[in-house]
């Protein structure tokens, strides 16, 4: 079977197994042993006997966690029993560590609870290797004044076994000069060095050939041998000597390549070569010491010479020997210790072992699992030593899960409370594991914990009642309706079959009725139905998924048979035969006499079994029949002759669709007689007089159609009122311009301006008035000989300005103002016309309401002078807003110093008087056309010193702009009179007025003038 197959049956297992498992609170730690080199299939220990049956538990399977080192140990799965897998060589998994541990975990399970097993099985050393030293044969030189009790440091050997099996001890040959000395290295490394015991003599004996032997505690020993070949040399008299004879030094990991380690200095008392000292390895320093340290051949100082890993080794001892350059030197051995110190330079390491997976980094565990539940195993690990070795482990992601210490650096993920694959399919975690070192080093793992689905999850419907119909006479097989219901499970545990329940309508099964399609929920008819046999099925349609045990929801359905008039009415009086009846009629029945009644019925229901009836023949003029009724009356007397047969026919329909209709031929047989009292008269206009019923829809369409009359009504009163109250408001506006009676005719009616206020202490005439005629195109001319603006004096000696007829040029009205022209229309029997104040171009002008020639607007081309109102950046002048004009406060004052030319052309640059300004201007009725007097051409007018608005006089006339005015107003043939605005003002009393006079001249015609 493949792998994908073994993982997906442990799998099934575990979701099966893990519904109910409690996770134990610690890990439990299980020690074997076994040695090396042990057959493969060699039984290790049995957990099951071992563990759970001192526990009384029940029968329980195991599975190993870390597959690490399967290929050593096997589990058997269904009891627990370890065994040797391959052949285990502890030299090449574990080297020199006295202890070899292959360690692994075992998850045990039953239906009661699970337990983590920690397994650690401890490898054996064997003595199946011998001690080896590094060189078969090697040679020594010693002076033959070498000092009794020298040592001379001899090569070491090597064995990979550990313990007893390891080097014990060495041996030399026998001889009279030298013996040896076993010693251990701060690593653990026994060495012997060579010990000089009597003195030599060169002359005597030159040369000695010694045998080493190096023996292990193995049973049997094993031994390994080397040659010492000894070379005695002339006499020396003074060797180097070290200040000591060894050094500790301690070196951090990280050190950097070329770091001091120590300046050793050896003295020779010598002089020349023979005092001359060099500094080297001692010859039996290994090739891995060469190549991490360096001494320097002169100075003698020691260097790192390559990195070096605490990790790998911690300790290193050699000897540094220093030789005179004399003949026959005697070396001097200074012995050095190098201990490593930890730094922490590993970052943690991080493997985590799922419970079940099938896929890499996802962890699977079954939904239904219970609090507390083991997941995954979290195994972390650092090469470092001490604190910076130490790992403190930390789950993030969600708070479904923790993570729960099992033994020593191992953690157990387990979940905290209930899960639930249908809310959160998927957790994605991080593991984060930092050691203690400083500063700390962090690694970050991202693991995912996948949720398998349980049938924990029933079908549920859409709704818990469906309500549908059907109309009657449907064919077999037709469509009914589909139900669904829907499982939030997945795969087989949420696949839905639906069935109908077994039940019976009108003693046979439902299924004998309607069809289900157990995959699709498709609801179809088997027979045809009659809704006057049956008016509504119910059906209960169960849904069931696939797990096991499969769960079920279940529906209601109801469906209606909706009625449809397939039946005629039937008529059951008079009794008819072969579709007649013969019924007696008293010859002398009088007028309204009901002859019989005809009653039908109609087995459908509702409308379809509304029924009329109606004369299809007969004599229509001697009986009638009663359409709600049936009843049948006659209409006059009869004129028939006892014995005779009158004969007519009724026909009685339903009101479905289409329409059914029953037919009975009635014959009328007259016999002789009255008829009995007791038989009714039929009352026209009674009760039972036409038939008459209100349809619904009808009711609904007159009460909507009154509401929106109603409607409609309160909006045209509303627009009504509202319209009412703007002309109204309107009518006051145009009041608060000036009276109405301002520009009547007649003696003694003036009219109110006050832009042409009053100065002095009696009523003056501030500018000239002129007439024009339009026979005059070309220019004005004065109308009166004399030139002079005035008429006649007032009872009180003032003089009132003349107003000419423009029909009858030059000839003054004096007071009674005969041919005073107004705007056009105006006060001459027409409907008048307001006269309306605008702003124009740069000034204030007076024209028709109606007169569409003329606009306010200001020409926008630039032409208002520094003084104008449009050029005031004091922010008082007129504001023109939505095509309306908004006269500022003051603005009647500030338009006083007007010629009468403003009167005709309105205001503009040639007609302003800026030089004229009004002091302490204060409110007071309007001037009157009466109240005007002669007043000098040249006066002074003195300025107001508390008024900062300051005017200047206007240097350009702007003259062919104002002709073509004149002949718009000239063609019009009607005067521009200006209208009192509301809130007139006056001037206080001056007695010194400056005001410059502008006359009106000819000017030739200019037709291009616009």
């Amino acid at each position: 079977m493949g792998e994908t197959g073994w993982n997906t049956q442990w799998l099934l297992l575990l979701c099966v197994f893990l519904t109910s498992l409690a996770a134990a609170t610690q890990g439990k730690t299980v020690k074997y042993q076994t040695f090396e080199e042990d057959a493969p299939g060699t039984v290790i220990g049995n957990l099951a006997k071992d563990i759970l049956s001192s526990s009384g538990s029940s029968r329980s399977n195991f599975r190993m966690m870390k597959q690490f080192n399967s290929s050593f140990i096997r589990l058997r799965e269904s009891d627990g029993q370890l065994s040797i897998g391959e052949r285990i060589d502890r030299e090449r998994i574990c080297k020199h560590t006295l202890q070899c541990l292959i360690a692994f975990d075992v998850v045990s399970f039953s239906k009661e609870q699970f337990k983590l097993i920690h397994v650690e099985v401890e490898v054996k050393d064997i003595n199946d290797n011998s001690p080896e030293f590094p060189r078969k044969e090697s040679s020594l030189e010693i002076s033959e004044n070498t000092a009794v009790g020298t040592r001379i440091p001899l090569d070491f050997a090597v064995d990979e076994d550990v313990g007893v099996n390891y080097i014990q001890s060495y041996q030399i040959s026998v001889n009279s000069h030298f013996s040896i000395d076993v010693l251990s290295r701060a690593d653990g490394v026994k060495y012997a060095e060579l010990v000089l015991m009597k003195e030599l003599d060169r002359e005597t004996q030159g040369s000695y050939a010694l045998e080493l032997v190096a023996m292990d505690g193995g049973n049997p020993s094993r031994t390994g041998t080397t040659r010492i070949n000894i070379k005695v040399k002339d006499y020396n008299d003074n060797s180097p000597v070290f200040d000591r004879n060894s050094f500790s030094v301690d070196l951090p990991e990280d050190a950097p390549v070329g770091s001091l380690l120590l300046d050793l200095n050896a003295e020779d008392p010598d002089e020349g070569l023979n005092g001359d000292v060099v500094y080297g390895f001692g010859p039996q320093v290994p090739t891995e010491i060469r190549q991490l340290f360096k001494v320097d051949r002169k100075t003698g100082r020691l260097t790192l010479e390559s990195p070096i890993d605490f990790e790998s080794k911690n300790t290193y001892e050699f000897d540094v020997q220093a030789n005179d350059l004399g003949p026959n030197p005697s070396p001097a051995i200074c012995k050095i210790v190098v201990q490593v110190q930890d730094v922490n330079d590993n970052a943690p390491e991080i493997s985590i072992t799922p419970m079940t997976s099938i896929t890499a980094g996802i962890a699977y565990i079954t939904e239904a699992a219970a609090r507390e539940s083991f997941v995954a195993l979290v195994s972390t690990s650092d090469r470092d030593s001490g604190a910076n070795g130490q790992v403190h482990c930390t789950l993030y992601g969600h708070d479904h899960f923790r993570l729960q210490q099992a033994y020593e650096d191992s953690f157990m993920i387990v979940s905290t409370s209930p899960l639930d694959r249908e809310k959160i399919p998927e957790y994605n975690l991080t593991v984060v594991a930092e050691d203690l070192g400083s500063p700390p080093f962090r690694t970050i793992t991202q693991y995912t914990i996948r949720l398998t689905d349980e049938n924990d999850n029933a079908p549920v419907f859409s709704k818990p009642v469906y309500e549908v119909a059907v109309v009657e006479n449907n064919a077999p097989g037709a469509y009914i309706a589909t139900v669904v219901a829907r499982d939030v499970d997945m795969g087989s545990n949420g696949k839905v079959g639906y069935r109908l329940a077994d039940t019976y309508f009108m003693g046979s099964p439902i299924s004998s009725f309607v069809s289900l399609d157990p995959a699709s929920g498709s609801l179809y008819a088997l027979r045809s139905f009659n809704y006057e046999v049956m008016k509504q099925l119910d059906l209960r349609i169960t849904a069931s998924d696939g797990g096991s045990p499969p769960l079920t929801g279940t529906a209601s359905v109801y469906v209606r048979v909706v009625d449809q008039n397939d039946n005629a009415p039937l008529i059951t009086h008079p009794a008819l035969s072969n579709g007649s009846a013969e019924v007696l009629l008293p010859r002398d029945a009088p007028s309204g006499y009901i002859v019989t009644r005809v009653e039908a019925r109609d087995a459908d229901e509702g409308v379809n079994s509304e029924l009329s009836y109606e004369l299809a023949t007969g004599e229509p003029s001697v009986f009638s029949v009663n359409k709600a009724t049936g009843e049948i009356y006659l209409n006059q007397v009869l004129s028939h002759d006892v014995g005779e047969t009158v004969s007519l026919t009724v026909t009685v329909s339903d009101n479905g669709r289409p329409q059914l209709t029953s037919t009975a031929a009635l014959h009328f047989l007259l016999i002789a007689g009255a008829p009995p009292s007791d038989r009714n008269v039929y009352q026209p206009g009674g009760a039972g007089d036409g038939y008459s019923q209100w349809d619904l829809s009808v009711v609904i369409i007159v009460v909507l159609a009154g509401s929106c009359t109603l409607l409609l009504l309160a909006i045209i009163l509303i627009a009504t009122t509202c319209n009412r109250r703007r002309r109204d408001k309107s009518g006051e506006d145009s009041d608060s311009y000036g009276d109405k009676d301002t520009l009547e005719r007649g003696r003694g009616h003036v009219v109110e301006n006050p832009l042409l206020p009053m100065h002095g202490p009696e009523p003056t005439v501030a500018f000239d008035a002129h007439s024009y005629s339009s026979s005059q195109p070309g220019g004005f001319t004065p109308a009166h000989p004399g030139g002079t603006d005035m008429c006649s004096a007032s009872e009180d000696g003032s003089e009132v300005p003349c107003v000419y007829d423009s029909e009858n040029t030059g000839k003054p009205r004096g007071n009674k103002h005969e041919g005073y022209s107004t705007l056009p229309g105006y006060g001459n029997g027409k409907e008048a016309v307001r006269p309306i104040t605008i702003w124009k171009g740069n000034s204030y002008t007076t024209i028709s309401a109606r007169d569409p020639a003329f606009s306010g607007k200001d020409s926008g081309k630039g032409d208002s002078d520094f003084n104008d109102s449009d050029s005031d950046v004091s922010g008082d002048a007129g504001l023109k807003k939505d095509g309306t004009v908004v006269i500022p406060i003051g603005a009647q004052n500030a338009l006083w110093a007007c010629t009468s030319e403003c009167k005709i052309l309105g205001h503009s640059d040639r007609c302003w008087s800026p030089t004229a300004v009004r002091a302490n201007a204060a409110p007071s009725p309007a001037p009157t056309l009466s109240s005007f007097s002669t007043l000098p051409k040249n006066a002074s007018m003195p300025t107001d010193s508390q008024r900062r608005d300051t005017y200047y006089q206007a240097h350009i006339p702007k003259t062919v702009g104002l002709q073509s005015v004149y002949e718009k107003v000239l063609h019009r043939e009607y005067d521009y009179v200006l209208v009192t605005p509301p809130r007139p003002v006056r001037v206080q009393e001056i007695s010194d007025i400056s005001i410059p006079v502008y006359s009106p001249t000819h000017c030739p015609n200019n037709d291009n003038a616009h």
